[in-house]
């Protein structure tokens, strides 16, 4: 049909119209943002006038309210924390977990404090509140950041609905040491998969709105480098490059400010001799100059203070200097800016106006979150009562956990297993362990409500014509679990291991769960040794002998040396630590219920002696044997590649790469390339993939990786179906912070990798030019 010029005119009008209304809403929008950040600046400022010296202070001050402990004891008693908050000498409390607490301390600042300005509600919200959720390394093995974000949203609402309004979360910090018991709190070893999920998990805490009562304050932690302490052994010293900084642990923190996290929170470790709460360059330099970001900085607990241990600061007035002029805004029990900073101003060793800084920045957080407007908006105790572990809070729970499970191996198609096998044995302490599913830094939770693993498989198969035999087999941990107590671990009693054999000899099938308790991993829980404990791989090659097939669940919170595993059972299961629905979520993955679909975040070691070992470490000047001789980077005992590499995890469908195509082989700046690869369901089952693309910079300005995660996207795809599934790559994609420091893509030439793992093989090539 041809259209006519005043048809031709009247389409322009329109599309004209509506761009121009797009145009104002985006407008409008941006310049409803700008104004509120003035108002809040304006506010702010009106606030910092009426405050003297010391309520200023006061504001810096974060005290423990004593209803949980998660450092060593306060000196400070509670009558002098009381009367301290009655005068507003306090900023903010942590550990306060109700709202009946976090009522009574917030009326004993409006009642009595001069300038009734509210108090900020701190805690570890780090998998969940009441209901919880996989472990955070576990759940960044769905690679799904919806699920991620959702989880976040809920722990939030739990946490809101119980008086807290700041959580102590995300933990963003990289590590490739498995030795390190807080692995378990981050997203692993990359940092494009790192600032993605840290960038979930502050959108599902603060929402679009942090003056919603159901939303929360974030803090990403920890700035910097705590990932990467020598020897793997918490707290200790880090030794890291300007560019090994930049390239490899700054980046969640990067996205997680441009993301608009509320806080963040120093780290424990020195950097380069300097403790990372006062180090100028990283809080003051970096965070808030170059950044341009306008949260507030939390010290980690009594971190000011333990500088006088580190023997950088003589004592807390020196301590309290140092990190004040660094940029830390918020002492947490520390006593060293409560004792330090009037003291500091009156003597003129420091600018008030550094105070002022940290006091804006405090403020301004306090005023997002709406509570000049209503100090008591998260004391409401109808939504304490509906609001916390609800039904449907465990729904989602199972459906996160269930995809956070890593299928590591399945020789022979051993699972799923049928819910018509005759004689099922499950083995293992933890099985029916109703505590350790919930993992270290658990909230609120109450010990022992995790559905275990027995309860799970008995729930999803009809007992009356299945049986289901139990036997403990070896203990994992002695003695009572307790979160500031060292756990004893089972070194040598083998006298379960009899029993255990009996039941698995008349088995159709072994279900075996080893691996890690509870508090065997998170803070302070750094081990040498990365193995199943001895018990427990004696207990395994006592069933081998006599049933072959075992099923293995993995329970543990940190990549574990399993490789004589690897190597004789016929079918592993990376479980983690999986919240309050693990045993439900385990069965629907034993029994087929739901197809796995996780992807591990960090590579699993053969041997703790590899360790750390990562998938984008450096080619070196001898990567390979190529002439039969002993003189290349390698180990003479073991092999140098991991067990099980960053991004691997089976399905119970298989997927097949092909066909990978570029619309160019070049571009420059302002351009891009796509490109696409097919993917085809080969097996006989609907499956997820995570489709990951890997970028390798041949040469540049400082050596380079030998490929780096730069994108990845799941697909879903029936039985036979095939998809074509397409990247984007730009400028950005390739920069790197180079010899010029900073950020940039260098002109070269690079190599793509796309596959369902980091050892993704199909290739194609490409050049930039700037």
């Amino acid at each position: 049909m041809k259209l006519k010029k005043s048809d031709n005119l009247i389409i322009f009008t329109v599309i004209f119209s509506v761009f121009f209304l797009q145009s104002e809403v985006i407008f409008s929008q941006q310049k409803t943002v700008i104004n509120n950040a003035s108002k809040i600046s304006h506010k702010v400022d009106s606030v910092l006038s009426l405050m003297n010296l010391k309520e200023k202070v006061g504001q810096l001050v974060l005290f423990n309210g004593s209803w949980d402990v998660t450092g060593p004891p306060s000196d400070v008693g509670s009558t002098e924390k009381l009367n301290k908050i009655k005068n507003g000498e306090v900023g903010a409390m942590l550990n306060v977990t109700s709202v009946a607490g976090a009522k009574e301390l917030q009326k004993a600042v409006m009642e009595n404090s001069r300038l009734k300005i509210p108090l900020l509600f701190g805690y570890d919200v780090i998998h969940g509140f009441k209901t919880l959720f996989p472990i955070p390394l576990g759940e960044s093995a769905s690679w799904d950041m919806e699920i991620i974000k959702k989880s976040a949203a809920i722990a939030a609402k739990e946490a809101t609905a119980s008086g807290i309004n700041w959580a102590f979360g995300p933990m963003v910090d990289i590590s490739r040491d498995a030795r390190w018991g807080r692995i378990m709190e981050g997203a692993g070893e990359d940092p494009l998969l790192g600032a993605k999920v840290a960038v979930a998990r502050i959108e599902g805490f603060q929402g679009d709105d942090l003056t919603k009562s159901s939303t929360l304050a974030a803090c990403a932690k920890h700035f910097a480098a705590y990932g990467l302490a020598e020897g793997g052994r918490d707290y200790n010293t880090v030794h890291i490059d300007e560019y090994e900084l930049y390239n490899t642990v700054l980046p969640p923190f990067k996205a997680a400010a441009d993301a608009g996290v509320a806080t963040m929170m120093s780290a424990f470790n020195e950097v380069n001799g300097i403790p990372a709460t006062g180090h100028k360059e990283l809080q003051r330099d970096i965070l808030k100059n170059t950044w341009n970001w306008d949260g507030f900085i939390v010290s980690d607990w009594a971190s000011i203070a333990e500088m006088m241990y580190h023997g950088y600061a003589k004592d807390r007035k020196h301590a309290a200097e140092l990190a004040i002029i660094a940029g830390n805004d918020m002492d947490m029990e520390g006593r060293a800016y409560e004792i330090g900073l009037e003291v500091l101003v009156k003597e003129e060793k420091i600018d008030v106006k550094l105070i002022d800084d940290a006091v804006k920045r405090i403020l301004g957080v306090k005023f997002k979150l709406g509570l000049f407007d209503d100090p008591y908006r998260y004391c409401d105790e109808a939504r304490e009562k509906k609001d916390v572990y609800t039904k449907e809070h465990l729904e989602v729970s199972r459906d996160v956990a269930r995809k956070s499970i890593v299928l590591l191996k399945n020789e022979n198609d051993l699972l799923p297993l049928s819910k018509n096998t005759k004689n099922i044995a499950i083995i293992g302490s933890l099985a029916d362990d109703k505590d350790t599913p919930l993992g270290s830094w658990r909230g609120m939770v109450t010990p022992g409500s995790a559905i275990s693993l027995l309860e799970g498989i008995k729930a999803a198969v009809d007992t009356a014509n299945v049986k289901i035999t139990y036997a403990k087999g070896v203990s994992v941990g002695i003695g009572e679990r307790n979160f500031v107590r060292e756990l004893k671990i089972n070194r040598d009693d083998l006298t379960g291991i009899p029993e255990a054999v009996e039941v698995a000899k008349n088995a159709e099938v072994v279900v075996l769960a080893v691996g890690e308790e509870a508090f065997q991993s998170g803070e302070a829980r750094s081990q040498v040794d990365i193995e199943l404990s001895k018990p427990q791989q004696a207990l395994f090659d006592a069933i081998y002998k006599v049933n072959k097939n075992i099923v293995v669940v993995l329970m543990n919170g940190r990549p574990l040396a399993i490789t004589d595993l690897a190597e004789n059972a016929p079918a592993i299961l990376e479980t983690w630590h999986l919240g309050s629905a693990s045993g439900y979520a385990i069965a629907d993955i034993l029994f087929g219920d739901y197809n796995p679909s996780g992807k591990l975040p960090v590579s699993f070691p053969r041997h703790v002696g590899q360790v750390p070992i990562y998938y984008n470490a450096k080619n070196t000047g001898r990567p390979s044997n190529a002439e039969g001789m002993v003189f290349w980077s390698h180990y003479t005992d073991e092999k140098n590649t991991a067990l099980y590499p960053f991004g691997h995890g089976l399905s119970y469908t298989t997927f097949e790469y092909s066909d990978i195509k570029m619309n160019t082989f070049s571009f420059s700046t302002g351009k891009h390339i796509n490109v696409s690869v097919k993917i085809k369901n080969t097996g006989k089952k609907q499956g997820k993939e995570v489709v990951q693309l890997y970028i390798q910079d041949l040469i540049g300005s400082l050596t380079r990786p030998v490929k780096e995660l730069k994108d990845f996207k799941i697909v879903s795809l029936e039985a036979g179906e095939s998809k074509e599934v397409t990247f984007s790559i730009d400028e950005k994609t390739i920069q790197f912070y180079t010899a010029n420091k900073e950020w940039e893509a260098e002109s070269g030439d690079f190599k793509v990798y796309i596959g369902g793992s980091s050892k993704a093989s199909l290739t194609g090539d490409f050049s930039f030019k700037k």
